[in-house]
C-alpha cells in the first residue's frame, strides 16, 4: 500500500484516470493490490496538480517540469525511495496510456531523476524455520486445547492453514495465486498446478506431495469433495468463498509467533524462501524464474546476490586464509 502522505480515499472526477483504471482491471488484469495502489497514486498527483496550480492537469500538456515539482513535494513529505519510485511507476504506466490513445506525444517523465533505491537483499526463511512454521498451526491447535486461550481455532482452519503454507512453499506462489487456486487447476496425477499470476499470465509449476496430502487432508473435512471452478482453500464462512490475501496475512502473524519468528513477515517472504532454497539446492537461474512468473530475468537475479552473500559468510567464518 502506498505509505504517506495520506491520501483522502474520494474518487476524482478525471475521465482519462477512469479509463485507465478500467483497463487496468480488464486489459491487463492487474491485482487488486497494483489497481489500489495506481489509483491512489494518481489520485495524488491529481490533488496535488490542483492544489498547486489552481486547475485540474490537462493530460496532453503536461511537461517534464510539472513532475520534477510533484519529485520535489514528495522529498519534502520525506518519503521513501521506495515509495517515490512507486508513485512514479503508476504514473510511467499511466503516461504510455496517454500515449497509446494519441492524448500525449511523448513521454514527459522520460530520464526523468528520481531518488534510487537502496539495496536490500529479499529476507527468507531458513528451511528450519519453515519447517517450524510449517507446522504452526497445529501447534498453536494443541496450546488453544491446553490453555483454551486466545482466538479459537477450528481443526478445519488448521488443516487448511497447513496447506496453505505448504502450497506456497512448494509452489513459490503469491498471496493473491494461493488464494485465487481453483480445483480445477490441480493435475493430482502429474504433480502439477496451473497458476493465474499477474497480467492474467498463467504458468505450470511443480507441486511437491506434502502438498498435495495436506490439501487432501483438508477436504476430507468436507462433506463432499469440492470440484470445477471452486476454491482451493475456502474462508471460513458460509458463503463457500475463497480465502482473501487479508485473511491470510493476518492469520500468518499468529504462526510466525508461534514458531518463534517475527510477526512482521509477510507472506511473500514465503515465496523469497522458495526461490533461495532452490538457488541453494543447485536449480539454474532460468528455471527458478520460470517458476516464480517473473517476466524478466533481473527480477529473479536479487536471489543469486542473497545465496552469494551466504556463501561469502561460509567462506569467511570456514577457510584458514579467508
Amino acid at each position: 500500500m502506498i505509505p504517506e502522505p495520506a491520501i483522502k480515499t474520494a474518487e476524482i472526477r478525471d475521465s482519462w484516470i477512469q479509463k485507465f483504471l478500467v483497463h487496468l482491471a480488464t486489459d491487463r488484469g492487474a491485482s487488486v493490490y497494483t489497481q489500489r495502489n495506481y489509483r491512489q497514486a494518481l489520485t495524488e498527483f491529481y490533488r496535488w496538480f490542483v492544489e498547486e496550480r489552481k486547475t485540474p492537469p490537462d493530460w496532453g500538456k503536461l511537461q517534464r517540469n510539472d513532475f520534477r515539482a510533484f519529485v520535489r513535494y514528495l522529498g519534502r513529505n520525506n518519503l521513501s525511495r521506495a515509495a517515490t519510485q512507486l508513485r512514479f511507476s503508476a504514473l510511467r504506466t499511466f503516461c504510455k496510456f496517454l500515449m497509446r490513445h494519441g492524448v500525449l506525444e511523448s513521454m514527459p517523465i522520460k530520464n526523468l531523476s528520481l531518488p534510487k533505491l537502496e539495496k536490500r537483499l529479499p529476507k527468507f526463511l531458513t528451511k528450519a524455520q519453515m519447517d517450524a512454521l510449517l507446522v504452526a498451526p497445529f501447534e498453536l491447535l494443541k496450546i488453544q486445547q491446553v490453555k483454551k486461550a486466545g482466538r479459537p481455532i477450528s481443526q478445519i482452519a488448521a488443516l487448511r492453514d497447513v496447506a496453505v503454507l505448504e502450497t506456497i512453499y512448494s509452489c513459490g506462489l503469491r498471496v493473491s495465486e494461493v488464494c485465487g487456486l481453483r480445483v480445477d487447476d490441480l493435475d493430482w496425477g502429474e504433480q502439477i498446478m496451473r497458476v493465474r499470476g499477474k497480467g492474467k499470465k498463467e504458468r505450470l509449476v511443480p507441486v511437491g506431495r506434502p502438498a498435495l496430502m495436506a490439501i487432501q487432508d483438508y477436504w476430507n473435512t468436507f462433506r463432499q469433495p469440492p470440484g470445477g471452478a471452486a476454491p482451493v482453500f475456502l474462508a471460513e464462512t458460509k458463503k463457500r468463498a475463497p480465502l482473501s490475501p487479508l485473511q491470510l496475512s493476518r492469520r500468518l502473524k499468529r504462526y510466525l509467533a508461534i514458531a518463534g519468528l517475527d510477526p512482521g513477515l509477510t507472506p511473500h517472504k514465503l515465496r523469497h524462501s522458495y526461490a533461495t532454497h532452490l538457488l541453494d539446492a543447485g536449480a539454474d537461474l532460468r528455471s527458478v524464474q520460470e517458476l516464480l512468473g517473473h517476466a524478466h530475468l533481473v527480477t529473479t537475479q536479487v536471489y543469486t546476490h542473497v545465496t552469494t552473500e551466504r556463501l561469502k559468510k561460509a567462506y569467511d567464518t570456514a577457510h584458514p586464509r579467508a
